[in-house]
């Protein structure tokens, strides 16, 4: 079926020694599972799930190639020969399922995130150019260095090989080392390293040439860059395709990405949250697929199988990498092959478990399937012993997950909603600016529930009454929560409304709005940027040190841009106290200090949830096994009720 639906996307591509089977790709991605520095059974766990889902390459996480390269506490390190067995497992058994795997070869220079002891790591880059994001100020790496460093990449490449790797990756995209050496704003040397291009390059042609050197004519070179670092001073479209021009001779393909470390702004390309379009790098790839004779790759929000198939057909590049789409369903190749599009789990963009984990030192998972990440801990569930009768109380993702992973262990399944709409407060979040997307969740989980076998009861508000006359062996309870009206001092003459009334459309909001957010994660922002662009001024009091203190990183960077663009003034470390007339009352919560807000028409809050809970005392009541899952345990996040909708599936 792949032929006629995915013509260019299932074509094997053939590099070197190795054949891809397909153009998809998992691009090298920080996942923290690796322990001690080397690959370990969790990691290796991770990657075969994507090889045995279809995946053609796999690109293995950054390995550092000298002890200057240590990023963050948790990075894989290619120094010594102890690396080689465990990327020697991770080969065997990404072949045994028909993937190719390349290890990525990394050296940040200056941008180093933290250490593993807490002490600040002494940085190195091509010059002393300071880092805008991580406050570093780094020494010029001295020649002697420079020559560590590509002895380095060599040494790394000739362990990968030893190991029955296909490849390596020489990453200089994102602000790395590479690409401080090749930027002139930044590599300001008077040596054979600094000045025209062909010295600005000369760090990656000669760790390029020892690489060579240190394996053999089958094995795969290639190189990752950022084609715009969308930064004022970073590498710009045309300088970084002159240095691909110049190096293409050395390498068996160039990864094409936008964006770099270095800046907020830069790199909320990294990962790209879902206010960004669909593969909106894949137009800046096809200069380089024009220019060049060996295969591009490319990155940036490819999510479906169809949008991977038109970038090849168009002629932008020979492959798509689809990274976040294989951590959220490792299965997607296969079953986009098998033309079972309604049957993949699409990747959001939210961002949450999978880089949000990395930037907290966590392991790597996915807010819709929990198993990510976590393969050595779930393996497939089994069947139940016996089939029962099973409750679901209400239809959000906790629920739909539950309900969905207890039928497909064969029990007899039946879900609730009280609505006519399955999804929850995913059918709020979505109606957010540029947060569509996060209403595939509900999609997403409600096929699952479909092809496990669930029975599902829309407009069907359960209580004691239903409770006893369905006769469940086993309820599950997922009701989740109702916005919290914190107590406030108040003359009653301001419209004080909660966000989930304005995105209801229940109340229309005036021209002059305070939200007052006391959550810190996308609501208060996203309400507040959703009437900025209906017209309203809007100011945005947050009980934290910034506005988002909770999101992950790019998502919140990506929104304060957007609300700086529409004037959202934004005031931090409020603390909502109460309104009189058309005053707003906070008190600042580091100072103690009054804050007033003066001519305020409507005051909406974003102030947390209560539990919706209320059941659970006439199951209780009943004697029945009860499983209390998401919100209505206690409010928190669509990951937290995912995961708890997973574990009350695999009990009961």
């Amino acid at each position: 079926m792949s032929a006629s639906l995915f013509p260019h996307l299932f074509q094997p591509l053939r590099i070197r020694g190795a054949t891809m089977r397909n153009r998809i790709l998992s691009t090298g991605h920080d996942t923290c599972l690796p322990e001690n520095g080397l690959v370990n059974e969790a990691y290796v766990a991770y990657q075969e799930a994507r090889a045995k889902g279809g995946v053609g390459l796999i690109v293995t996480q950054v390995a550092g190639v000298h002890e200057t390269a240590r990023y963050t506490s948790h990075l894989i390190m290619a120094t010594t020969d102890a690396c080689i067995p465990g990327y020697r497992e991770l080969a065997r058994r990404c072949h045994a399922q028909g993937a190719v795997v390349v290890s990525q070869l990394f050296h940040p220079g200056r941008e180093i995130m933290e250490s593993a002891d807490g002490m600040l790591a002494v940085a190195y880059s091509a010059s002393a150019s300071p880092n805008e994001r991580f406050r570093r100020m780094p020494r010029e790496m001295p020649p002697q260095m420079i020559a560590e460093v590509v002895a380095g990449y060599a040494a790394a490449a000739r362990r990968m090989r030893e190991a029955g790797m296909d490849g390596v990756e020489l990453v200089a995209s994102h602000g790395y080392l590479p690409a401080q050496f090749l930027n002139p704003r930044l590599n300001r040397r008077q040596d054979a390293y600094g000045g025209g291009e062909d010295n600005r390059l000369r760090l990656m042609t000669e760790a390029l040439d020892a690489m060579r050197a240190a394996t053999d004519e089958d094995f795969i070179i290639g190189l990752r860059i950022s084609a715009d670092e969308r930064d004022d001073s970073g590498l710009t479209h045309a300088e970084t395709l002159s240095a691909a021009r110049a190096l293409q001779d050395r390498i068996d393909y160039l990864s094409i990405t936008v964006g770099t470390s270095a800046s907020l702004g830069g790199a909320i390309h990294i990962a790209a949250p879902m206010n960004l379009r669909a593969a909106y790098v894949a137009p800046e790839a096809r200069a380089y697929k024009q220019a060049l004779a060996v295969p591009v790759f490319v990155v940036g929000r490819i999510n479906q199988p169809q949008e991977a198939e038109q970038v090849v057909a168009r002629g932008e590049a020979d492959g798509c990498g689809m990274t976040r789409a294989l951590i959220c369903d490792p299965q997607m190749p296969l079953k986009a092959e098998a033309g079972r599009f309604d049957d993949i789990r699409a990747c959001i963009g939210c961002n949450q478990a999978c880089i949000h984990h990395f930037h907290r030192g966590l392991p790597i998972s996915c807010i819709q399937h929990p198993e990510s990440g976590r393969e050595t801990i779930f393996a497939p569930p089994s069947r139940a012993a016996r089939s029962r009768r099973i409750m679901v109380v209400g239809g959000g993702p906790a629920g739909l997950k539950a309900a969905a992973v207890a039928a497909g262990r064969g029990h007899e399944v039946t879900l609730f909603e009280a609505e006519a709409r399955l999804g929850g407060q995913a059918l709020l979040a979505q109606l957010l600016p540029h947060r569509a997307e996060f209403g595939g969740i509900a999609t997403n989980l409600a096929r699952e529930c479909e092809l496990a076998g669930v029975t599902i009861r829309r407009n069907a508000r359960v209580n004691g009454a239903l409770l006893r006359d369905f006769a469940p062996e086993a309820a599950i309870l997922a009701t989740g929560a109702l916005p919290y009206l914190p107590p406030l001092e108040t003359d009653g003459e301001m419209r004080i409304v909660d966000a989930w009334a304005i995105l209801r459309r229940e109340v229309r909001a005036g021209g002059r709005v305070l939200v007052a957010d006391w959550r810190a994660d996308w609501i208060g922002p996203g309400v507040a940027e959703l009437l900025a662009r209906e017209g309203s001024r809007v100011d945005l009091a947050v009980n934290g040190l910034h506005m988002g203190e909770t999101l992950p990183y790019y998502v919140r960077d990506s929104i304060a841009g957007d609300l700086h663009r529409l004037g959202v003034k934004v005031t931090p470390y409020a603390r909502l106290i109460g309104a009189y007339g058309d005053t707003v009352f906070l008190q600042h919560t580091a100072s103690g200090e009054p804050m007033e807000f003066e001519g305020i028409d409507t005051l909406v809050l974003s102030s947390g949830h209560l539990p919706e809970d209320s059941l659970a005392a006439e199951v209780a009541a009943l004697g029945l096994e009860l499983h209390q899952i998401g919100d209505c345990l206690s409010p928190r996040t669509a990951e937290e009720a995912v995961y708890e909708g997973l574990l009350a599936g695999r009990a009961v």
